[in-house]
């Protein structure tokens, strides 16, 4: 059986920048079992796949070794490939999700992303955290992810985990993050018990990221920079239990994979 398979790189300008997403439009869903070994042999952060239903599409995330409930760079490239690649004719997609609807619209060459708020709580310092990222954090938070705040920006860019420890802080990822020198906040995201040592730019942890950093500097508009090797620009809007993110997207490739079923 063909398919035909993207890869964008999304939250970027241009290419070799922002965080390389596959994605495989599919007629009808296809094994479990298959669309992991798909994202295992792609073996990128995340491979998104959508079906049309009524009313919109059905999109689900896999990254090399789990499935997981939200993705932000993966849906936007789905909307790029479907706005720029398939004719979609709307500059406007709701995509029916594990974490409920996700609309992404296309303005001014960028693209939105309307996510649920997933605002993180505190939590008691913890030494284990410090050993495992190589440097100590001044606060610890937890979402879905594990967050550990920091003084500067330059500790976040510093860090070099032990990703064997990391794994055992939490089952999904952890996130570093901290005040930034250009931009109001920056982070670093881990996420090795879900097989991806760093992730270059992360849309779902800014779910929990936009909150923090929207109450602590008393702003509902955000700019965040990721500090990954490949980097990455997110803009933030918060909007209620909502946080609005946008960036921009590059089609790397376009072609066919072929599986046996």
């Amino acid at each position: 059986m063909r398919l035909p398979l993207f890869q964008v790189d999304a939250f970027a300008r241009r290419r070799f920048a922002g965080n390389p997403a596959a994605v495989c439009p599919l007629p009808s869903w296809l094994p479990d079992t298959t669309l992991q070994a798909i994202a295992a042999e792609n073996n990128l952060a995340e491979t998104a796949y959508f079906v049309q239903e009524a009313g919109g599409y059905r999109i689900r995330w896999f990254t090399p070794s789990r499935e997981v409930d939200l993705c932000g760079h993966a849906t936007l490239a789905s909307a790029l490939v479907l706005m720029d690649c398939l004719g979609l004719a709307e500059d406007q997609v709701t995509f029916q999700s594990e974490s409920g609807p996700l609309t992404v619209a296309k303005r001014d060459g960028r693209f939105i992303l309307d996510f649920p708020a997933r605002p993180p709580r505190a939590l008691p310092m913890d030494a284990s955290v410090g050993r495992a990222l190589g440097a100590e954090p001044v606060a610890l938070f937890a979402s879905r992810d594990l967050v550990a705040v920091f003084e500067s920006e330059e500790q976040v860019r510093r860090l070099q985990p032990d990703f064997k420890a990391v794994a055992a802080l939490n089952p999904f990822a952890v996130v570093a993050t901290a005040p930034g020198s250009d931009c109001d906040f920056v982070s670093r995201f881990f996420a090795p018990a879900a097989g991806i040592d760093e992730d270059p730019v992360t849309g779902s942890a800014h779910c929990e990221l936009g909150p923090y950093w929207g109450e602590r500097l008393g702003k509902k508009d955000l700019f965040a920079r990721q500090l990954s090797a490949r980097g990455g620009e997110i803009w933030i809007e918060l909007a209620g239990g909502r946080v609005k993110m946008s960036g921009h997207g590059v089609l790397y490739m376009a072609g066919f994979l072929e599986v046996d079923l």
